[in-house]
C-alpha cells in the first residue's frame, strides 16, 4: 500500500457521535497497525452533542467529505512543462518528438495558460502556407531563425523582429534581383558580392549568407550603416528556404479560444462526454485561477486511482458520503443489519451485533495490545453511552457497558452518569435551531423490499423540550418528504428518561405501516411508542418485518 495515498475513515450522513468518534478513533488505530495515510472525515455537520464531546476531550472535528467522486486530481497528470508563445515551431517540434507527445501547452512567465499547439498545427504550418510574407507576418524573432537554421549573427540585433517584406531567394543576377527584391525584404543568398551588396542598396532587412561563406567588412561595415541584420549558416540555399518557415513563432499558429480544460475539481464521470466527443489527444489541467497544472488523456483515465475508503458505523449506500459507488471501500466496521453497499474486492468487514461501533473499536485495540490515549478513550466511551442511551437502549450489550466504564478509567470520567447527564443536555439545546437543523441532526433512509423511508431522531431528558421540537417539526415534514423522494417518512422524539418514543408519521402509508408494527391506532399523526428508544434494534427491525410480509 502507498503510504502516501490518502484513506478516508468515514461515518454516514448525518452523523452521530458514534460516526464522529469512531472514525477519529479507528484512524488512529490504523496508523499504528497499517501501512498508510489514515484520515478521519465526516459526510455532514456536527451536532452540539458531539461538539460538545470534541471539546470536552480537546479533539478536532474531521474534515468536511461532500463527496468521494473520482475527480481528475485522483488521475495521473502528465507534468508537460508549459513553453513560452515566442519559440520557433523548430523548436516545439523538437520538445514533442523528445517527450513523446502531440500537444505542447503554452504559458505565461506566471504559468498562466494561453494557448495549445499541436503536431497539427505545425504540420498546417508546413502544408498550407504559400505567403512569402507569413515570416513577417508572424513578426518572427531573428534569434528564432539563429536557432532554426544553426546561423550566426554577423551584424545586428538578434533579439529585433522581421515584421516587414518577404522572403526570396536571389538566385539570379545582382541585374534581375531589382525586378523582385523590394523594401525590408528578407533575402537568402550565396557567396557573390555582388548579390550582397546590391541586396543592401535595395534596403533589405536581412540577408542569409548560405553555406557559412564569408561576408566580407566592406559588407558589414554597410549592412550595419543600413540597419540590416546579416545572418551566416553553414546550410545551402534549399534547406535554408525548407527550413526557414520553422523560426516562425508558436503564438501565430497556437489555439487560444475555446480551450477545452479541466480542473482538479472536475469529476471524471463529467469529463468522460467530452474527451470523447472531442478528438483531441491531450486536454490541459489548470486550476481555478488558470494556473497550468500539466495535461490528461483519454488513457490516463484507465488507471485512475479511486478514492480509498474505511466505513465506520454504516454499510447502507443511501446513508453513506455521495459517490460511495465510484469509491474502492477498503473496510467497514459497523454494528447494523446488513444493507446495500456493494464492493468491487472482497473486504475486511467487522459487523457485530453491540450497541456501538466504538465498542468494536475499542476491542481491537485490546486485541492488538494497543495501549488507548486518553483522548480516544474519552471519545469512544461518550460514543457508547451516546448510542446505548447511558446503557438504556436494548441494543446495549454487555461488552458495551464493561467498554465503557473501561475506557471511562483510561478517560477519566469519575462519574459516568453526570457526563452522560451533561452530553445528553448538549445534544437536547434546541432551542436556537431551524426545524431543518433539528430534523437532520440525525436522520437516515431506508430501503426494504422496494419501499424507501427516512427516519429521523432526536433524543431528549425533558418532555416539554419535545413537544416544542414537535411543534417546529410537523409542518416541516412535508418539505422533507419531497426533497428525499421517498415513499413514507418518520421521526422519533424520544425522551431518554421515561424510555418511550412519540413518532410522527408522514406519507403514503407511514400511519397504517407503524400501527401495524407497533400494534397501535393509526387514526392519528403521531404515536406513542412505550419502552421504544432504539431506532436500529426497535423501530426498523419492526418495520422491515412487516414490509417484508
Amino acid at each position: 500500500m502507498d503510504d502516501n495515498r490518502k484513506i478516508y475513515v468515514i461515518g454516514h450522513k448525518n452523523p452521530d457521535t458514534d460516526s464522529i468518534c469512531s472514525a477519529i478513533a479507528y484512524a488512529d488505530f490504523k496508523r499504528k497497525t497499517a501501512q498508510g495515510n489514515f484520515i478521519a472525515k465526516r459526510a455532514g455537520q456536527i451536532n452540539e452533542e458531539t461538539q460538545y464531546v470534541l471539546n470536552r476531550f480537546q479533539a478536532s472535528a474531521p474534515g468536511y467529505l461532500s463527496s468521494v467522486y473520482t475527480q481528475v486530481r485522483d488521475v495521473e497528470i502528465r507534468k508537460t512543462q508549459g513553453v513560452e508563445e515566442s519559440i520557433s515551431l523548430k523548436k516545439a517540434w523538437g520538445l514533442m518528438k523528445e517527450s513523446g507527445i502531440v500537444t505542447l501547452p503554452v504559458t505565461s512567465k506566471v504559468n498562466q495558460l494561453e494557448g495549445l499547439i499541436t503536431i497539427g498545427d505545425i504540420a498546417t504550418s508546413y502544408m498550407e502556407v504559400y505567403d512569402s510574407r507569413i515570416l513577417s507576418t508572424a513578426r518572427t524573432q531573428y534569434k528564432n531563425i539563429l536557432e532554426t537554421l544553426d546561423g550566426t549573427m554577423v551584424e545586428g540585433n538578434p533579439h529585433a523582429y522581421f515584421i516587414k517584406g518577404k522572403v526570396v531567394i536571389a538566385a539570379t543576377s545582382p541585374d534581375l534581383m531589382e525586378d523582385y527584391v523590394e523594401d525590408d525584404d528578407l533575402v537568402i543568398l550565396g557567396n557573390r558580392y555582388e548579390s550582397q551588396l546590391c541586396a543592401i542598396e535595395m534596403n533589405a532587412a536581412c540577408l542569409i549568407v548560405c553555406e557559412g561563406a564569408k561576408v566580407s567588412q566592406t559588407i558589414r561595415k554597410l549592412a550595419r550603416e543600413r540597419s540590416c541584420q546579416v545572418i551566416s549558416t553553414p546550410h545551402d540555399t534549399y534547406t535554408v528556404a525548407r527550413l526557414i518557415n520553422q523560426s516562425m513563432p508558436i503564438k501565430h499558429f497556437m489555439t487560444r479560444e475555446n480551450l477545452i480544460t479541466f480542473t482538479t475539481d472536475d469529476l471524471i464521470d463529467n469529463i468522460k462526454d467530452i474527451m470523447a466527443r472531442k478528438r483531441h489527444r491531450e486536454f490541459p489541467v489548470v486550476d481555478k485561477r488558470g494556473i497550468y497544472i500539466g495535461m490528461i488523456s483519454r488513457r490516463n483515465l484507465l488507471n485512475m486511482n479511486r478514492k480509498q475508503l474505511i466505513l465506520v458505523d454504516h454499510n447502507e449506500k443511501s446513508q453513506a458520503v455521495d459517490g460511495i459507488e465510484s469509491a474502492e471501500i477498503l473496510e467497514i466496521i459497523d454494528h447494523h443489519r446488513l444493507g446495500t453497499i456493494e464492493t468491487i474486492t472482497p473486504v475486511f468487514f467487522r459487523n457485530q451485533p453491540l450497541g456501538c461501533t466504538a465498542t468494536i473499536i475499542s476491542q481491537m485495540y485490546r486485541e492488538r495490545n494497543i495501549e488507548i490515549p486518553v483522548r480516544i478513550a474519552g471519545l469512544l466511551c461518550a460514543a457508547i453511552i451516546s448510542d446505548t442511551l447511558m446503557f438504556r437502549s436494548p441494543t446495549c450489550t454487555v461488552e458495551d457497558r464493561a467498554a465503557a466504564e473501561h475506557l471511562a478509567g483510561i478517560a477519566g470520567i469519575d462519574d459516568l452518569p453526570t457526563f452522560a447527564h451533561d452530553m445528553f443536555r448538549a445534544g437536547s439545546n434546541l432551542n436556537s435551531k431551524s426545524p431543518e437543523e433539528i430534523f437532520y441532526q440525525d436522520f437516515k433512509k431506508f430501503n426494504v423490499s422496494d419501499v424507501s423511508f427516512g427516519v429521523g431522531q432526536i433524543n431528549s431528558m425533558e418532555q416539554s423540550e419535545l413537544e416544542e421540537i414537535k411543534g417546529k417539526l410537523i409542518p416541516y415534514m412535508e418539505k422533507a418528504f419531497r426533497e428525499h423522494d421517498v415513499t413514507m417518512m418518520f421521526f422519533m422524539l424520544t425522551n431518554i428518561i421515561d424510555e418511550r418514543t412519540e413518532l410522527i408519521c408522514y406519507g403514503g402509508s407511514s400511519r397504517e405501516l407503524a400501527a401495524e408494527a407497533f400494534s397501535l391506532s393509526g387514526d392519528t399523526d403521531s404515536m406513542m411508542l412505550e419502552g421504544v428508544v432504539s431506532r436500529k434494534k426497535q423501530l426498523i427491525p419492526a418495520f422491515v418485518t412487516v414490509l417484508q410480509q
